[in-house]
């Protein structure tokens, strides 16, 4: 859900996957690296959902209304929408590693296992995604040219 933004999709690719993994169940050779091919499958059958939605409504809100945001008042309504912009303009593989190291607290090794790369790459890919969404905070806190001439 974190992933695709949306229950509906998520369900959507969590049926995908089901029937994926089990299709390809007789192919699998490991059977103790299920969890992880299982995970691949899955997050293949969320960038499928991702990209066939984009297509066709590309304002997906990230963060769904029933979960609560920390503080009251405007302005962690700007921050959610900060946040949410800046998420949505990450590519599909820095999001997962966000979701999977941050929102579901597994450690980095953990991460890369599940998406299958190299630790290195799963470090890299959270670097720049952080780096990312540091910019478009930035980016939407900086005042307007309008607004510094106030």
């Amino acid at each position: 859900r974190r992933i695709l933004r949306d229950i509906d999709l998520a369900e959507d690719a969590i049926q995908q996957a089901l029937l994926s993994i089990w299709q390809d169940l007789p192919q699998l050779r490991d059977p103790a690296r299920f969890e992880a091919w299982s995970y691949r499958i899955l997050l293949r059958a969320c960038y499928a959902e991702g990209r066939k939605q984009r297509r066709w409504a590309p304002n997906l809100r990230f963060l769904p209304a029933d979960e609560p945001t920390r503080g009251d008042g405007m302005s962690s309504v700007v921050d959610r929408d900060q946040l949410e912009g800046g998420f949505r303009r990450l590519s599909f593989d820095h999001r997962a590693v966000v979701v999977l190291h941050h929102y579901l607290d597994l450690p980095i090794d953990r991460v890369a296992e599940l998406l299958g790369i190299p630790v290195g790459t799963a470090h890299s890919r959270l670097h720049y995604a952080m780096r990312g969404l540091r910019a478009a905070l930035d980016a939407d806190a900086r005042p307007t040219t309008q607004e510094a001439a106030r």
